[in-house]
């Protein structure tokens, strides 16, 4: 197995979940904020993008360094805008509930990911003790 190949396809989906739950809990936070305007991923054209992409991209650790990521894309894939399932009279979009439900699940799958890469290192760890 390639050394790439090791931890499968959790590693990239922990950075998307990770992604995704800085997008929710900042949709959260602006949940009294006039005129904002919820926004959220599609996780699995994110993943799809991820999993097709052939570049490796380097974190970055401040976002005016150069590249940074625009606020209307994240992982290279296009955010979208909630649609309010009622109006809010100051233009808000934020259904806090239905963003608590998002994170929690968004949570529960990015723990079930790392628990999967929990184990396999785990493996790793003792197949290499007993050679």
């Amino acid at each position: 197995m390639a050394a790439g190949n090791i931890f499968g396809i959790h590693a990239q989906v922990l950075t998307l979940r990770g992604n995704r739950a800085e997008l929710l809990a900042k949709n959260l936070a602006n949940a009294d904020t006039p005129n904002y305007k919820a926004q959220d991923m599609d996780f699995n054209s994110a993943f799809n993008a991820a999993k097709n992409q052939q570049t490796t991209q380097v974190m970055r650790t401040h976002g005016q360094h150069q590249g940074a990521l625009n606020e209307s894309s994240v992982s290279g894939v296009d955010l979208k805008y909630r649609v309010p399932g009622q109006a809010s009279i100051d233009g808000n979009t934020v259904d806090v509930q239905m963003e608590k439900s998002e994170f929690a699940d968004n949570s529960v799958r990015y723990l079930a990911s790392l628990s999967f890469l929990n184990k396999r290192i785990n493996g790793l760890i003792r197949a290499l003790r007993e050679e």
